[in-house]
């Protein structure tokens, strides 16, 4: 049904107005529009946590290759992705490995991470006008399966998906995926995925305005919907004021809820944020606000055979997501945040971020919606900008999360370092 679906999608895209030129027309062919990109990445996340949890750090040397061709010629292009992905264990062995949070290595029955990782994977896809159908294996980045990159390897899913941009600043997607696999583990489906489809777009009224609408259905787990409204206002003197607000409604079903909450009518989450950020010259000044009510905390990622939703480690658009989510059953959060471009100072790459969220109103199940917790995050990036190492990223990052004592059940504060080196190898 749902392949039926979505080909009626993709006919009704394809017979659309055309207010865009034809991307197939322009295909240069199979060969000579191929890439092959390799990011190789050095990853290091240090936790020292609070009330008496054991600390945990991993480390690790990862590579992501992906071969991209070109389409062939004609009304219809084809074409195949490939993925592949390699990383070595630098440190984190049995004991101080385990976290979900940081998830480089899974372990082993034996308690011991894994000491390399190689995968990899391949999709077909097709071009017609502005519309690309693809299955296989793939990395989705829409705002209701936002696979996860920002550890050591990239968790990839396997299926067909339809993007469209057919119509000037509309872009359609829908997806339809069976198999996850883990960043931290090989294997295809590593991580118990069944099913999950959406379907959505996002739309550029003018320069200023965009809004963007998806829906999701993770079959025996949970229904979910987004919506996202951003508006930027020009100022004068180089000044910009920018509004952005997002935000999930979703329904769990009854079976995982009492599985994952032991409540079967803990069903129920709404969440959103708005966040204002004032750009003046080199510097950058936020706040926001979120906010979740329902009858559960904000669910996401994690992995089937492990207690998670299974929808994407990026899976959470909203303002105050930085080590914590503040995420929490009934929660509450303000943010307060600033950025500065040293650009500007005569060292450009180089940039500086610094936010103070602090979270109320915590229902972790044992303190009637007393909990709280705050978290100062801080991270200096810098891209190299020429030489041999151009586009060199070097990122530095430590979160300092406390949460009380009565909210002990929702989250686990402490210390957090992460140490990146990314350098993307444009082969061809």
């Amino acid at each position: 049904m749902l392949k039926q679906r979505m080909g009626l999608i993709a006919l009704g895209i394809l017979s659309a107005t055309q207010a865009m030129a034809n991307d197939q027309e322009q295909s240069k062919g199979f060969v000579e529009d191929s890439h092959l990109n390799i990011a190789a990445r050095n990853a290091y996340i240090s936790r020292d946590y609070k009330n008496g949890k054991q600390d945990k750090a991993e480390w690790g040397q990862g590579f992501i290759g992906k071969f991209e061709s070109g389409f062939t010629q004609g009304t219809v292009g084809v074409g195949v992705d490939v993925i592949g992905q390699y990383a070595i264990r630098l440190d984190g062995g049995k004991g101080r490995s385990g976290a979900g949070g940081i998830d480089f290595f899974k372990q082993g029955d034996s308690g011991e991470a894994a000491s390399d990782l190689a995968k990899g994977g391949a999709a077909v896809k097709a071009r017609i006008s502005n519309t690309v159908i693809k299955y296989g294996q793939q990395m989705p980045a829409v705002p209701v399966l936002q696979y996860d990159n920002s550890r050591l390897l990239s968790e990839t899913y396997e299926g067909t998906s339809i993007v469209s941009k057919e119509i000037a600043g509309l872009q359609l997607d829908a997806g339809h995926f069976t198999k996850e696999a883990r960043k931290s583990a090989e294997g295809s489906d590593s991580g118990a995925l069944k099913s999950i489809d959406y379907i959505g777009g996002s739309y550029k009224f003018t320069e200023s305005l965009s809004a963007a609408l998806y829906a999701s259905n993770m079959q025996d787990v949970l229904k979910k919907q987004y919506v996202n409204v951003n508006y930027v206002l020009a100022l004068p003197e180089k000044q910009s004021l920018t509004f952005d607000f997002n935000g999930y409604k979703t329904k769990l079903d009854r079976s995982f809820a009492l599985e994952n909450q032991g409540d079967a009518d803990a069903r129920d989450n709404k969440i959103w944020s708005l966040g204002a950020t004032w750009a003046v010259g080199p510097h950058s000044f936020t706040l926001a606000h979120q906010r979740s009510t329902g009858d559960t905390g904000y669910l996401y990622g994690g992995y089937r055979n492990a207690g998670g939703v299974g929808d994407g480690g990026n899976t959470i658009l909203l303002a105050n997501s930085y080590w914590s989510d503040f995420n929490g059953k009934d929660e509450r959060s303000w943010q307060a945040g600033y950025g500065l471009d040293f650009s500007a100072f005569g060292v450009p790459g180089l940039t500086y971020n610094i936010a103070y969220v602090r979270g109320t109103n915590i229902d972790d199940g044992s303190n009637r919606g007393s909990g709280t917790e705050r978290e100062i995050f801080n991270q200096f990036k810098y891209v190299v900008q020429s030489g041999p190492a151009k586009d060199l990223s070097l990122r530095a990052r430590a979160s300092w999360l406390r949460v009380s004592n009565n909210a002990s059940n929702y989250n686990v504060g402490g210390n957090e370092i992460r140490l990146f080196a990314d350098y993307p190898i444009n082969v061809f």
